[in-house]
C-alpha cells in the first residue's frame, strides 16, 4: 500500500498542472518571456453577433495574476494576450472591430497613427491562426501574426487602450472579459 502511494505521488509530481483549454484550444499555464514567467490569468471564447458565433479563444498572461481589469490595463508589467481563431476572419473585419473598440476605450486621435501601422500589418486570418499582443513596458506592444513578428507599437497609452478592448468598461465581449479575469 505504501509503495502504491509513493508511486502515485511520483506520478502526480511528474505531471505539471493541466493547461487551460477551451473549444479544443490548449494554452500552457505559464510561459517565459524575456526571462520572466507569465501565468495564464484566464482564458475564454469570443462570441459575436446575436447568434453568439464562436470567433476565437483568447488567453491572457500576466507576471502577476489579477482579477482587477483596471489594474491589468494600467499595470506596467509584461502582459500577453493570445488569440487562436476558431473560424476564418476577414482582415477588414478585424481592423474595423479593433478600431471601434479602441475608440470606446482610448483617445483615438492620439492612437490613430499607431493604429494605422497595426492595420497595415493585419491580414486575413484562418481557423487555427494566431494573433498575439505582447506588451513590454520598455518596448511597447509587439504584434505577432500567424507566428511572424510584424513589429512593435510604442506607448503605454496604446497598450492600455488595446488591453481595454477586452478588459475595459465597454469590452468587446463581457463573458470573455470575465473569463480573462479568471472569473469563470
Amino acid at each position: 500500500m505504501q509503495r502504491a502511494l509513493v508511486l502515485l505521488l511520483i506520478a502526480f509530481l511528474a505531471h505539471p498542472a493541466s493547461a487551460g483549454e477551451r473549444a479544443g484550444v490548449t494554452m500552457p499555464d505559464s510561459i517565459t518571456v524575456d526571462g520572466k514567467t507569465l501565468v495564464l490569468n484566464g482564458m475564454g471564447i469570443r462570441k459575436a453577433t446575436i447568434f453568439r458565433v464562436k470567433v476565437y479563444v483568447a488567453g491572457l498572461y500576466l507576471e502577476k495574476a489579477s482579477n482587477s481589469a483596471e489594474e491589468i490595463i494600467r499595470s506596467e508589467q509584461v502582459k500577453r494576450l493570445e488569440m487562436v481563431l476558431l473560424r476564418d476572419v476577414d482582415r477588414d473585419d478585424i481592423v474595423d472591430v479593433l478600431r471601434k473598440g479602441l475608440k470606446k476605450n482610448g483617445d483615438m486621435a492620439k492612437l490613430k497613427g499607431r493604429f494605422d501601422q497595426f492595420a497595415r500589418w493585419m491580414s486575413d486570418l484562418n481557423e487555427k491562426d494566431s494573433l498575439i499582443f505582447l506588451y513590454a513596458p520598455d518596448r511597447g506592444v509587439t504584434v505577432t501574426l500567424k507566428g511572424q513578428v510584424k513589429g512593435t507599437i510604442a506607448g503605454a497609452d496604446f497598450a492600455s487602450a488595446l488591453f481595454a478592448f477586452w478588459l475595459g468598461a465597454d469590452p468587446v465581449d463581457d463573458g470573455l472579459k470575465q473569463r480573462l479575469l479568471g472569473k469563470d
